[in-house]
């Protein structure tokens, strides 16, 4: 069958063929429904240039039957409140990272694991495969749902202000900020860190004022977020992957028409590709922009401190809460953790 869709270099030939007063009218129309996306991420992070890219896709593909605005860097209020919206409503997308999207659903968090994944292609053959599917079956649960496949957040590297992570040892009493994140601030007690869950909106203030020594995340997030001016070394620990589920709420979801649905989720679903690319480039590249910045990057045995995290009841208490089933899909990649 002939693809009837309109290229962006086609459709701006057309436009450029139409009289003037055509031009207006087409512009002029209402969309048939305006919903809101929201995210936490800086505009020049890849989510949301990539998410931007496929609202436009979104919006050409439907003949501007659906507008979805973007609504980055926590425009519309914190991880916390924008998750008590999407799941009311007044905002029918949210971005959020399986790492806080767990205070909501705790099953999300079990990719969240620490220690669980060595590089990419286990954290992808988990996500794409069994264990992202019995996730997104958890979130289908409530009143919102996943509306793509997930996209990359990263692996979460340690910063300080103050001491230097080398060793396990080393976050003994160490103050570190953790999202409002149960996994997370789980693994840093369990290593006898002192964990403070704060959540991203304050992250900045909280480091620049000594209320926390050290944080955190994905690289791409320490970036973009100016975190090296409050910030001295980066320990390279990778001690969680975290991913970003584009979540919808369910009635918004269900008024839109089964086309609608489907191209929604078909332009995301590609452009979460496109942002795992970018995430994983980003990798490569910001160690040596940060090194440039003033961070000073340490390369830890990631083995070392895994080890230390199977000395505590970490792994034992998390597969006591999720049951068998669902660890057994996580051991499936990860290989035993208990």
């Amino acid at each position: 069958m002939r693809d009837t869709r309109l290229s962006r270099r086609g459709l701006l030939v057309g436009v450029a063929t139409l009289p003037a007063f055509s031009i207006l009218t087409r512009r002029g129309q209402a969309a048939e429904f305006t919903y809101k996306l929201a995210t936490g991420q800086d505009p020049t992070h890849p989510v949301n240039l990539r998410g931007q890219e496929a609202l436009d896709r979104i919006r050409e593909a439907t003949n501007g039957r659906l507008e979805i605005k973007l609504f980055p860097a926590n425009q519309l209020g914190s991880d916390t409140d924008l998750l008590a919206q999407v799941r009311n409503g007044s905002v029918e997308f949210f971005n959020l990272a399986t790492s806080i999207l767990a205070t909501f659903v705790p099953a999300a968090s079990l990719p969240n694991t620490g220690f669980a994944f060595k590089d990419y292609d286990a954290v992808w053959t988990a996500m794409d495969g069994e264990l992202g599917a019995w996730v997104r079956q958890q979130i289908a649960k409530t009143p919102i749902l996943a509306v793509s496949k997930v996209w990359d957040n990263g692996f979460r590297q340690i910063t300080s202000a103050t001491r230097e992570i080398r060793t396990p040892e080393d976050l003994k009493g160490f103050k570190i900020r953790v999202p409002p994140a149960p996994m997370l601030t789980s693994l840093f007690k369990a290593l006898e860190a002192g964990a403070a869950p704060i959540n991203f909106n304050e992250l900045y203030s909280s480091l620049q004022t000594k209320v926390v020594e050290g944080q955190e995340n994905p690289l791409a997030i320490t970036a973009t977020t100016r975190l090296y001016e409050v910030q001295k070394s980066c320990s390279l620990t990778g001690h969680v992957w975290d991913g970003y589920w584009i979540l919808g709420n369910k009635r918004a979801w269900q008024r839109l028409p089964e086309d609608l649905r489907q191209i929604v989720s078909r332009e995301l679903d590609r452009s979460a590709t496109d942002q795992r690319a970018d995430v994983a480039k980003l990798s490569e590249s910001l160690r040596q922009s940060l090194t440039a910045k003033g961070i000073s990057f340490i390369d830890v045995d990631r083995a070392r401190f895994r080890e230390a995290l199977g000395r505590t009841s970490f792994y034992k208490d998390w597969k006591t809460k999720y049951g068998d089933v669902a660890w057994s899909h996580l051991e499936d990649v990860s290989g035993k953790l208990t």
